[in-house]
C-alpha cells in the first residue's frame, strides 16, 4: 500500500510540473506579445534642375540656344565686311537659370569652322569681364582663351566655373583679322558651352550604437 501512495504521489508531482510549465509557457507567450512594437522610416527623392542659358543680346536676354549654331554673337564692327588687321568685339554671357539647384563646370570646345575659306587668317581670344558689354574701350578681364587662338580651336582645358542660381559669367570675344584676309571668303564658327553639374554626396559617418 505504501508503495502505491508513493507512485501516486510521484505522479501527482509530475502532473503539477507539466501543469505548472503549461501555464508558465502560455504566460511567456503573452508576455513576449505585448513587448512588440514597430517604428517606421521614410523618404521622398526629387530630383533637381540644371538649366545653362546664354546671353547675346540684351533684348532678348538670357534664354535657351541648345543646338547648333546657337545664338549669333554681336560683333561691334561688321563681321561680313571685315579688313585686314580689323578688330571686332562682342559681348556674350551665360549663366544657370534661376531655378537650378547645382553649380556647375563650364567646359569650352569648337566646332570646325564651315565655309571655312578664311579660317586661316582669323584669330580670336574670350575674356572673362566682369559686366555685359565690351569693345575696344572695355577693360578686359582674365584671359580664358588666349589672344592669337586659331578660328575653330579652344586650349585643352578651358572651363571655368558657375555658381547655381543666376549668377552671371560675363565674357567679351574679340576677333582679329590678319593682315592676308582673302576677300570673298568667309568663315562661321560655333562655340560649345557645355556645363556639368558640379554637385556631390559625400557618404555619411555612421553614428555610433548607444
Amino acid at each position: 500500500m505504501a508503495e502505491k501512495d508513493k507512485k501516486r504521489r510521484r505522479r501527482n508531482v509530475v502532473l503539477a510540473i507539466l501543469a505548472g510549465g503549461s501555464i508558465l509557457g502560455v504566460g511567456a507567450a503573452v508576455t513576449l506579445a505585448t513587448w512588440q512594437d514597430d517604428e517606421y522610416a521614410n523618404g521622398t527623392f526629387t530630383a533637381g534642375t540644371f538649366d545653362l542659358q546664354g546671353q547675346v543680346n540684351t533684348t532678348e536676354g538670357f534664354a535657351e540656344h541648345a543646338t547648333a549654331p546657337g545664338g549669333a554673337l554681336g560683333f561691334d564692327l561688321n563681321a561680313s565686311n571685315l579688313s585686314p588687321t580689323d578688330v571686332t568685339y562682342s559681348p556674350y554671357a551665360v549663366q544657370l537659370s534661376a531655378n537650378t539647384t547645382s553649380a556647375a563646370t563650364v567646359t569650352v570646345s569648337a566646332a570646325t569652322p564651315t565655309n571655312a575659306g578664311n579660317t586661316a587668317n582669323l584669330t580670336y581670344a574670350v575674356y572673362e569681364v566682369s559686366t555685359w558689354g565690351c569693345s575696344s574701350a572695355t577693360t578686359l578681364g582674365t584671359a580664358l582663351i588666349p589672344a592669337g587662338t586659331a578660328l575653330g580651336t579652344v586650349p585643352a582645358a578651358t572651363t571655368f566655373t558657375l555658381a547655381a542660381a543666376a549668377t552671371p559669367q560675363y565674357l567679351c570675344f574679340v576677333v582679329t583679322a590678319g593682315s592676308g584676309l582673302t576677300q570673298g571668303q568667309s568663315a562661321a564658327a560655333v562655340w560649345d558651352f557645355h556645363a556639368t553639374s558640379t554637385t556631390s554626396i559625400g557618404t555619411p559617418t555612421p553614428t555610433a550604437t548607444p
